[in-house]
């Protein structure tokens, strides 16, 4: 049956990690709002994903988790960034007049910026290659090699289908989403969620090295 097939159940597992609210999901929302390389910003994580879910599933998701040293650097860069956004994130909401400007001098700059920040908040963070490497890949590995391709291909269409429909919804309503008190809003809450990760990282960085 459909339901019970390896590629609807990467698809529904894969949508399930990527789904929840988080760093990327923040990014990618705020970066549709202001139509700002959204559409690359999308690809940029489809590709991610596409290189770590296929890396878990096909192995290397072991490998990865016997590496407490890697994790453990990757978690301290996710700290550092996460701070640094979270914190940008909440004077934006509390400095309109001040964010408005910033904006329109990053639209000036652009595309290498919007690239390199893509880049950190989807590789700087722990918990994605943990929900595409080590959960994912563990799952995926356990199957068939037949099987295992189409699991792959389920979890790649989940990303395909979320990031598109997020960065092209988000520029879709950006001037309902662009009024200021809506953009305060969801200022104040990228910033919390950028803050509560990096606050729930430096708990679990600190028990890793106690």
């Amino acid at each position: 049956m459909f339901v019970t097939s390896p590629l609807w159940q990467g698809l529904t597992l894969g949508l399930a990690m990527i789904v929840p609210i988080g760093a990327q999901n923040a990014f990618v929302l705020n970066q549709g709002i202001r139509r700002h390389h959204h559409l690359m910003v999308a690809a940029i994580c489809i590709c991610c994903d596409v290189f770590l879910i296929s890396l878990g599933v096909f192995g290397a998701g072991a490998l990865m988790s016997s590496q407490p040293l890697l994790l453990t650097l990757i978690t301290g860069a996710g700290i550092l960034f996460l701070t640094t956004y979270g914190a940008m994130a909440l004077r934006s909401a509390m400095r309109p007049a001040a964010a408005d400007e910033a904006r329109k001098t990053a639209r000036l700059g652009g595309r290498g910026a919007v690239l390199l920040g893509t880049l950190a908040v989807t590789l700087l963070n722990p918990h994605v290659y943990l929900d595409t490497m080590v959960i994912l890949g563990s799952i995926g590995s356990q199957l068939a090699a037949h099987e295992r391709l189409w699991f792959a291909v389920g979890c790649l269409l989940a990303s395909f289908i979320w990031f598109n429909a997020l960065s092209l919804g988000a520029a879709r309503f950006a001037p309902v989403l662009s009024q200021p008190r809506v953009k305060r809003g969801i200022d104040l809450l990228v910033g919390a969620i950028m803050l509560a990760l990096a606050t729930q990282l430096t708990w679990q960085l600190a028990g890793q090295l106690a």
